[in-house]
């Protein structure tokens, strides 16, 4: 059976979402009340893809937080390889775990996708900035690796 993702859009109300994050401890959409954030979807750790993803984030952590974002990255990896993705990439921003897809469905980041000319299931590569009062100001679906930080810094005004 195939998931066609939902697709959310600005001025939505953020999904709920309660996951463990690596290193410890569990994060909500209530803890991340009275800031923005950011939330991006990727479908695993140590890829080449991904892991690019990851360091560009990183490189360019510091423009998000003079900005108040709390960046935080979400794959169905579980906790054990969150921690060593962490420590192999120095990762500043917490990553958290959807082993169930629950969250990444409730955004739209999980469902029927192409891959290499087969459609499979799996993570959609995307990214969302959640407002201090929980709304999406920010959703972007299939996100191009190589263009997302330029993508945030246009969107979002940093």
């Amino acid at each position: 059976m195939t998931t066609v993702p939902v697709k959310l859009a600005v001025g939505d109300a953020a999904p709920a979402l309660d996951l463990p994050l690596a290193g410890g401890g569990r994060v909500t959409l209530e803890d991340l009340a009275g800031a923005p954030a950011l939330l991006w979807f990727y479908p695993a750790a140590n890829t080449s893809l991904c892991t690019k993803q990851a360091c560009d984030l990183r490189d360019n952590h510091q423009m998000f937080l003079d900005a108040g974002y709390r960046v935080i990255g979400v794959s169905p990896d579980p906790v054990p390889e969150l921690d060593r993705f962490i420590a192999e990439q120095d990762l500043p921003y917490d990553l958290a775990s959807d082993e169930s897809h629950a969250v990444m469905a409730a955004y739209g980041a999980w469902g029927e996708k192409n891959m290499y000319g087969k459609l499979v299931e799996g993570v959609i590569r995307s990214t969302f900035a959640i407002d201090a009062e929980g709304r999406i100001e920010f959703a972007k679906y299939r996100v191009g690796t190589p263009k997302h930080i330029a993508l945030l810094q246009e969107k979002l005004g940093l």
